[in-house]
């Protein structure tokens, strides 16, 4: 009896826009599951009191925190914008195949320029961060 996969995997089907954007789509909301656990960490320092927020602070601050809460905010954008175009499939609004192809490029687009502005502006524009 020839043998094959009890269910779908990836490398049987011939990857599309729609296949790549889910599966980041589900990475990056499992990457804003895990960033929460640092917010958590954040607001309970700044309910703890002066000292452990300044723990907090020092820490949040070093180069490698900024550039996972870089990460974070990346996925938070990406994941916002293909949320919505979830939203429009819902509806039943680019279903076909040319309309799905341009929706990823504008999601795509859209998370990446959202992304380049909040990090200018929260990272090089003297932002709080």
């Amino acid at each position: 009896m020839p043998t094959r996969p009890l269910s779908p995997f990836a490398t049987i089907y011939r990857r599309t826009h729609s296949m790549v954007l889910s599966f980041a789509h589900r990475i990056t909301g499992v990457a804003q599951a895990v960033g929460l656990a640092l917010l958590a960490y954040w607001l309970m320092a700044l309910s703890a009191g002066e000292a452990a927020y300044r723990d907090a602070r020092d820490l949040l601050g070093q180069s490698w925190v900024k550039i996972l809460l870089a990460a974070w905010l990346l996925a938070f954008v990406y994941h916002l914008c293909n949320g919505v175009r979830h939203l429009f499939w819902d509806a039943g609004v680019g279903l076909e195949k040319a309309e799905a192809r341009r929706s990823a490029i504008v999601v795509v687009a859209v998370a990446l320029l959202l992304f380049g502005f909040f990090l200018w502006r929260g990272f090089l524009a003297g932002g709080a961060l």
